[in-house]
């Protein structure tokens, strides 16, 4: 069910164990070939690939499609809230639908940038409703393994490359810029594997990309779409079960 097509009255009517389930994007760069709102049309997408599946079950909430997107304002046009005006966000959100009865809510990630601040909102919310569970992840994150068995020249997300660009491919087509793909971005040497290191896209790309765009497929990206969407759908029947409980 998706709340953006309801009316109250529908909504009223629901069921409050259902999972509800909050998608976030972003409205920032992504290099020479992809639009602005590449993370959110993404998110957005698996999002209600995923409600489909289990419209019993599942409460679909709009794409937040303003993120944390700071360290890529050196590229004009891009948005980006403040670190605390995103926690904030997230929490209020959640916070209108727990004064209506709904206590389970999965937050849904599709913007690196977020991750951060979708944990903090995650450990405010479990502060302040124990009643309530809160659970969130980034849609690669979490189908991990699958999307590297996909992938042929990135083991990470990355941005507007392989993988985000295969999506788009797939889901999108008529949004990229195909006659611009390129190869771009200096990753991090090895030494700093598992280290924490902020730092600004510009710094390390020449056109805000990070990743081999030329790799990128239709055919990749309806393989790795599957997949995401099959790990997530097990993911939110697993929280609308209970399984996480401790008995």
């Amino acid at each position: 069910m998706k709340l953006a097509e309801m009316t109250w009255p529908e909504v009223d009517s629901l069921p409050r164990d259902l999972v509800v389930v909050v998608p976030l994007g972003s409205c920032e760069q992504h290099s020479y070939h992809l639009p602005f709102l590449t993370d959110s049309l993404l998110v957005g997408a698996i999002a209600e690939a995923v409600e489909a599946r289990l419209q019993n079950d599942v409460l679909l909430l709009p794409v937040q499609w303003l993120g944390i997107s700071l360290h890529h304002l050196t590229f004009p046009g891009t948005l980006s809230a403040e670190l605390d005006t995103h926690v904030a966000l997230l929490c209020e959100i959640a916070e209108s639908l727990l004064h209506a009865g709904f206590t389970t809510f999965f937050f849904l990630n599709g913007h690196g940038g977020n991750q951060e601040t979708m944990g903090l909102a995650l450990r405010q919310l479990q502060a302040d409703h124990p009643e309530g569970t809160f659970a969130g992840a980034s849609y690669w994150d979490a189908a991990l393994d699958a999307l590297r068995s996909h992938l042929e020249t990135q083991s990470y997300a990355g941005h507007a490359g392989e993988m985000e660009t295969s999506l788009m491919l797939h889901l999108f087509p008529e949004q990229v810029r195909d006659d611009r793909l390129g190869k771009d971005g200096q990753w991090l040497p090895p030494v700093f594997a598992g280290v924490t290191l902020a730092w600004d896209v510009g710094e390390r790309t020449d056109h805000g990309g990070l990743g081999d765009a030329t790799a990128a497929s239709a055919a990749k990206g309806q393989r790795l779409f599957a997949a995401i969407v099959n790990r997530l759908v097990e993911v939110i029947r697993a929280l609308r079960a209970g399984e996480h409980l401790i008995s």
